[in-house]
């Protein structure tokens, strides 16, 4: 993959040369923060309320009450801000023309996009190291099982994947950054909601449905179950849309 590494430092300084990181880092930690604030609160409520009930304080989990809400909603809200963060990747470039500039390099079209794809993986790492100061605390006033705290940021880690693989390929579909934020965003909330009609579908339907919804896959590593299963969905989501994303810089060739 000659020419990788120029592309990834590049997008990461542009990345960190932009405001709308540092926007998206704010909006990110105060809302991780909120949720884990929420979620000790309501924990330290129940405990109380529990002293008087030696029943009801055995059935207290500590993985169910904090750690899988708190991973379920930071999963919702890397959903609103990856597409924030992929939307420049290749908009930006068709839209200044640099793009041309771009393939006139020695540089392949595979080590554009991955140079571009793992430059926006290590953005949204940062953001979830953000809230390891949260497990910290909570390891401070209690003992949280730690092989739950690991599924869910592995969980966080190839959902992001999937999310920022469907946002690049978004971005290479047109010049303007807010359609490629909206066209990131929508299947993005589809895949997510999807689940919901599970339900109401025949079993055929209803199984499908059920496979391709990101929050079925997501919700076993909040519990801290990690199923090759889940993990392989996420990773073949993930290499589909960058082999998509390819296709799409290779059909220049035929368009001229």
């Amino acid at each position: 993959m000659k020419g990788f590494f120029p592309v990834y430092r590049k997008e990461l300084y542009c990345f960190f040369s932009s405001p709308v990181l540092y926007v998206v880092a704010f909006i990110f930690t105060g809302l991780a923060g909120y949720f884990f604030y929420a979620s000790v609160s309501y924990y330290s409520l129940a405990s109380f309320q529990a002293a008087r009930d030696p029943f009801v304080a055995s059935q207290l989990n500590l993985s169910d009450m904090v750690l899988q809400p708190f991973f379920g909603s930071l999963g919702i809200v890397l959903l609103l801000m990856v597409p924030l963060i992929t939307m420049r990747l290749f908009a930006e470039e068709k839209k200044t023309g640099t793009i041309e500039l771009l393939f006139t390099y020695p540089i392949s079209d595979s080590a554009a996009v991955l140079g571009k794809f793992f430059a926006a993986i290590c953005v949204v790492l940062l953001l979830l190291v953000t809230t390891l100061p949260a497990m910290a605390v909570l390891a401070y006033v209690s003992s949280p099982p730690w092989g739950n705290v690991c599924s869910g940021y592995m969980g966080l880690f190839l959902m992001s994947c999937s999310f920022v693989s469907l946002g690049l390929f978004a971005s290479s579909l047109t010049q303007n950054q807010i359609i490629a934020a909206a066209l990131s965003f929508g299947p993005l909330l589809l895949l997510w909601i999807i689940g919901w009609a599970q339900s109401l579908t025949g079993p055929t339907l209803g199984s499908i449905i059920g496979y391709l919804s990101l929050v079925n896959h997501f919700d076993n590593f909040t519990k801290g179950i990690v199923d090759s299963r889940d993990a392989l969905f996420y990773l073949l989501f993930t290499t589909l849309f960058i082999f998509t994303t390819l296709r799409i810089l290779e059909s220049r060739q035929w368009r001229g």
